[in-house]
């Protein structure tokens, strides 16, 4: 919207004399779009948040909480929890749909994708969080039917990619971090290409889903990693930028840094109520529709791969459940029972059960995901 402002001061007859005119050519950079989309989608949390708040305890949409017969010890650590309101990812949603649709340009092809996927998957969250406040546990809609819903979002997001006119040779091939120019790129995906984009969708969505589970955790390493990938967009869709650095150049892309920095904007002004000890959760409203944003985001700039570096948080999250639950069936066969290789997964509940406090637990990992970010985005010279 902003920068259509812009266009229209440029066509007016004496542009050049008028004052609206010279405010309102800061809106053609995607810099100035960017920050003020940071800005205005965290001012608009802390201007809502408080609202938000009290009409969902008005409808007691409040968090359940798993039995002591379903997590033991960990029922002592957060079963004061109960009854936190959740579904507060409806404030993020908000400020970054507003955010973004008042900074981008709306003749981008890519915002509106990225769009799709993170309100497609906002909304299979929130009927998720709706089941399990009605039915008052933590069971929600059926794993099966999560994962359908997510794989559909996401081959609709990659085939939709896939199929923007003079966008194929752009999507056709994959990068690859460290290695230069001329031997990073996977060429010819293919038909591949769709269901490889679906894969990265599906899989943080997940991620980010599994990471919720401590008071703005998951917030605020969706911080650092919005950050990286602005920066990541911005040089995309910078020509000289992008030559320099070896990397493939799309306008498009660069269009979505100021989605990412409302991403950023709108995860800072959550953080005000959700961080510890949180007043409201973000239920996985909010968590898939952060990690399907991020997925998509990542995609457009071509930079997926990237995700295991920036986004390590939110791997490492995924791989210690993944890795706990092959462990008990590859154990249960060896040795006859089941073992673990952590106390609890996700792996945050194995340091609190390791005697960390949550507030630990919840900074240091913020740091890592600082530092992952930080190095993710030393790849763009580290080739």
């Amino acid at each position: 919207m902003l920068y259509r402002f812009y266009q229209l001061m440029e066509a007016a007859p004496g542009s050049a004399e008028h004052l609206a005119a010279k405010i309102t050519n800061v809106f053609q950079y995607q810099t100035f779009r960017s920050l003020a989309a940071c800005i205005f989608a965290f001012a608009l949390s802390i201007l809502l948040g408080d609202r938000v708040i009290r009409k969902l305890i008005s409808l007691k949409i409040g968090q359940p909480v798993r039995t002591a017969e379903e997590v033991h010890k960990l029922f002592e650590l957060h079963g004061k929890k109960a009854g936190t309101p959740t579904m507060g990812g409806v404030l993020i949603i908000g400020a970054l749909v507003a955010a973004s649709l008042l900074c981008s340009r709306w003749d981008n092809p890519f915002l509106w994708v990225v769009l799709g996927v993170t309100l497609g998957l906002g909304a299979l969250g929130y009927a998720d969080d709706y089941l399990k406040v009605s039915k008052k546990n933590s069971k929600g809609v059926n794993a099966r039917t999560k994962l359908v819903v997510q794989w559909v979002v996401g081959l609709a997001a990659g085939y939709a990619l896939w199929q923007l006119p003079g966008q194929r040779d752009y999507f056709d091939h994959l990068q690859l971090p460290f290695i230069k120019k001329e031997l990073f790129e996977v060429e010819h995906m293919g038909y591949f290409t769709p269901f490889f984009f679906a894969i990265v969708i599906v899989g943080c969505s997940n991620a980010v889903n599994l990471t919720d589970g401590l008071d703005g955790l998951a917030a605020g390493c969706t911080v650092s990693v919005g950050l990286a990938y602005a920066v990541f967009c911005y040089v995309t869709g910078h020509a000289g930028a992008a030559r320099f650095l070896l990397i493939d150049h799309n306008q498009n892309a660069g269009e979505l840094a100021p989605v990412c920095m409302g991403l950023v904007g709108a995860c800072l002004g959550f953080l005000w109520f959700n961080c510890f000890p949180a007043r409201v959760f973000m239920g996985d409203t909010g968590s898939m529709a952060i990690g399907g944003c991020i997925a998509a985001v990542a995609i457009c700039c071509r930079q997926e791969v990237l995700l295991i570096i920036v986004g390590f948080v939110f791997v490492a999250e995924a791989l210690s459940v993944m890795l706990q639950v092959a462990w008990f069936k590859i154990s249960r066969r060896l040795y006859g029972e089941p073992r673990r290789l952590f106390r609890m997964t996700p792996i945050h509940h194995h340091f609190e059960l390791k005697g960390w406090k949550e507030s630990q637990v919840i900074v240091r990992f913020w740091v890592l995901s600082l530092m992952c970010a930080l190095i993710g985005l030393a790849t763009l010279k580290l080739r």
